[in-house]
């Protein structure tokens, strides 16, 4: 049985608790909670370097994509997400940025957290794909090397390369610049992401 979910009531160490539970709730493949905490540790990050509520950016990171597992459809993800987190009282911060984070959301990314998560998604995506296939995953790994990758089109085909092209110059933010952001972000947050160990 699931426990009863609890409305928003700030972002605090208790607050990110509540949202941990309710993303666990919706999404249990490993792939997926992979990325969301991926994309919550480039948030956190950039919510540090840019004095932003750190825990409301992780709180957005994490449960962007958290109806995706049950509704992955373009009519339904991140439709289902954002109503359910709006009954549930979380601010319209969180849930316009979670709007934004799609193309199909026909949302205007007007706040710097929606520019951000929206920056951080794909790419936070595209270098997870790196890691998998580097002998020492997220360590030691280099710019040059998520660059060389990119233009690969065969490597993740899936992964945007437009939409993380327009993600930095939204943020407007050299695109190395802001991959070096987001390794270093992972990096410090590997344990998190739980990538396998190279055979």
């Amino acid at each position: 049985m699931l426990k009863p979910e609890h409305k928003f009531a700030g972002a605090d160490s208790a607050g990110y608790d509540r949202a941990l539970a309710l993303f666990h709730q919706w999404t249990h493949s490993l792939s997926l909670r992979r990325h969301a905490h991926a994309v919550e540790a480039a948030m956190e990050r950039y919510a540090t370097l840019w004095k932003q509520d750190v825990i409301l950016w992780r709180i957005t990171g994490l449960l962007h994509d958290m109806d995706y597992e049950k509704h992955p459809t373009p009519e339904e993800h991140p439709f289902v997400g954002v109503a359910h987190l709006q009954s549930l009282g979380y601010p319209e911060s969180v849930t316009t940025a979670i709007m934004g984070h799609t193309m199909h959301g026909h949302t205007p990314r007007e706040s710097l957290m929606a520019k951000t998560l929206f920056a951080c998604d794909e790419l936070a995506g595209f270098i997870t794909a790196v890691a998998l296939v580097r002998p020492t995953r997220m360590a030691g790994m280099k710019v040059k090397s998520v660059r060389k990758k990119l233009k690969d089109k065969a490597f993740a085909a899936a992964v945007s390369r437009l939409e993380i092209a327009q993600g930095a110059r939204e943020l407007g933010i050299a695109l190395p610049e802001h991959i070096a952001n987001v390794i270093a972000a992972m990096q410090h947050r590997e344990a998190r992401l739980q990538l396998p160990r190279a055979r």
